[in-house]
C-alpha cells in the first residue's frame, strides 16, 4: 500500500475513536451500544456497504456488513461494541491522551479496534483493491457477557467463510492468539421456606445454607493441573439476619481446556444442582456453556503463518499465544474455520480506569489488517 494514504491518518482515526469512547455502551445498555452502531453503520454505508441489523430487544442489535458486489464473502472479521463499564463512566472520564497512549472507557477493548477495521477497508478501497469485496464484518453488542444473544448468528455467518479474523486488542507485546480456554456461565437460584429464626427456626429451610453446600461442591471441581477452573463469583439472598432466607442466588463461572471437558464439566455442575442437600429446598440452575474453546489447528497454524508474514513485510516480528479468557474466536474456531484473534492494537488494563491505548501501534496495525485481507483475497 502506497504510504499517501497513511499520511495524517492516525489523527483521523483518534477522532472517531475519541467519538466512539464518549459514547456510553456497557453490554446492558441497549441505546448506547446502538448509538455506536448507528455511527459505524453511516460510516460503512458512506464505503457503500450493505449494513443488515440483527435487531434485538434485551440487548443491542447486532450489525452484518458487506459490500452489495461480494458474491460470496469468506473473509470474516469480527469486533464487539460493548464495554464493561456502566452508564456514566464516559462523561465522568471521557477520552484523553498524551503524547503516547489515549484513555477512556472502552478504548482498548475495544473501540479501538472497530475504527481501525473501517479505516483498514478504506485503504483498500482508496487503493483500488477489490479484496474489499471478499470480507463480512460482524460487530456484535454483548461479547462482554459471553455472546449469548449473538451466537448462532455468529456460527451462522462463520459458516460459509474460510478464515475468521477477530480484532480483540493485543498486549504491547503485540502478540497473536491462537488459542483459548472455553467458558461457561451458570445462575443457581435456591427456594427455601422463611421463618423467624429465633421464635420458629425449626419452620424455616434455609435457601443460604442450601447455596453454601452447593457452593462447596462447585468449588470441588476445580483441577488447575487440567485447565479447569469454576468459580462461584456473586452471591445474593435473605432479607434480615434474624430471618431464615427463602431465597439465594448464585453466579458461576467455569473454565476449561478441551471440548470434552466442557461436555464433562457441564454433566457435573447439572449433578450437583439436581438434588438439594437440605430437604424441603428447591433449586434451578439456568445457564450453560458459551464458548467452546478455541483449539490451535492445522488451518490456524496456516493463517497465522500469512499473517506473520505479513507484518514481516512492515517490518514486525510477531509471535503467538494460548490465553484463559475467551472472545468470539472461540466460536469461529470451534464450527471449524481457520480464526486468529487479537489483532487489534496494542495496549492494557482492558476493564479497568487504567485501560490505556498504543497510540502509535493504530496506523501500523491497521495497514497489517489490510494487508492479510489483501493475501488473504490471493489464496
Amino acid at each position: 500500500m502506497p504510504t499517501k494514504f497513511w499520511d495524517n491518518k492516525e489523527a483521523d482515526i483518534l477522532d472517531l475513536i475519541e467519538k466512539l469512547v464518549n459514547i456510553d455502551s456497557g453490554t446492558f445498555y441497549k441505546a448506547g451500544v446502538d448509538q455506536v452502531g448507528n455511527v459505524l453503520a453511516s460510516a460503512y454505508q458512506a464505503l457503500g456497504f450493505q449494513v443488515a441489523v440483527d435487531q434485538q430487544s434485551e440487548r443491542g442489535d447486532h450489525l452484518v456488513i458487506v459490500h452489495p458486489e461480494g458474491q460470496h464473502p469468506d473473509i470474516l472479521i469480527i469486533g464487539h461494541m460493548d464495554t464493561v463499564f456502566p452508564v456514566g463512566t464516559a462523561q465522568s472520564r471521557p477520552f484523553s491522551r498524551d503524547e503516547s497512549y489515549a484513555y477512556g472507557p472502552g478504548i482498548y477493548d475495544m473501540k479501538a479496534s472497530l475504527v481501525m477495521t473501517l479505516f483498514a477497508i478504506k485503504s483498500l478501497i482508496e487503493q483500488g483493491d477489490e479484496s474489499f469485496k471478499r470480507v463480512k464484518i460482524i460487530l456484535n453488542s454483548d461479547e462482554e457477557h459471553g455472546s449469548i444473544y449473538s451466537r448462532n448468528l455468529i456460527e451462522r455467518e462463520a459458516a460459509s467463510v474460510k478464515y475468521a479474523l477477530i480484532v480483540e486488542p493485543s498486549d504491547m507485546t503485540g502478540r497473536l492468539i491462537t488459542g483459548r480456554r472455553g467458558g461457561g456461565k451458570f445462575e443457581l437460584h435456591v427456594t427455601g421456606k422463611a421463618a423467624h429464626s429465633g421464635e420458629e427456626p425449626e419452620k424455616g429451610r434455609s435457601a443460604i445454607g442450601e447455596l453454601a453446600h452447593k457452593i462447596i461442591q462447585l468449588h470441588a471441581l476445580t483441577d488447575p493441573s487440567a485447565g479447569v477452573h469454576v468459580n462461584v463469583g456473586v452471591i445474593s439472598g435473605g432479607t434480615t439476619p434474624n430471618t431464615i432466607a427463602a431465597h439465594a442466588k448464585a453466579s458461576i463461572d467455569v473454565r476449561m481446556e478441551t471440548p470434552e471437558q466442557a461436555v464433562e464439566l457441564e454433566h457435573k455442575i447439572k449433578h450437583i444442582c439436581g438434588a438439594p442437600t437440605i430437604e424441603g429446598t428447591t433449586l434451578v440452575l439456568q445457564g450453560g456453556i458459551t464458548r467452546p474453546p478455541m483449539i490451535k489447528t492445522a488451518k490456524s497454524e496456516h493463517l497465522l503463518k500469512i499473517v506473520q508474514e505479513e507484518a514481516m513485510q512492515l517490518g514486525e516480528s510477531l509471535t503467538d499465544m494460548k490465553i484463559g479468557s475467551g472472545s468470539d474466536g472461540n466460536l469461529t474456531a470451534a464450527v471449524g474455520v481457520a480464526t486468529i484473534d487479537a489483532l487489534g492494537p496494542r495496549g492494557g488494563n482492558a476493564h479497568t480506569a487504567e485501560e490505556f491505548l498504543d497510540i502509535e501501534s493504530l496506523v501500523p496495525r491497521t495497514r497489517l489488517l489490510a494487508n492479510v485481507i489483501k493475501r488473504l483475497s490471493r489464496e
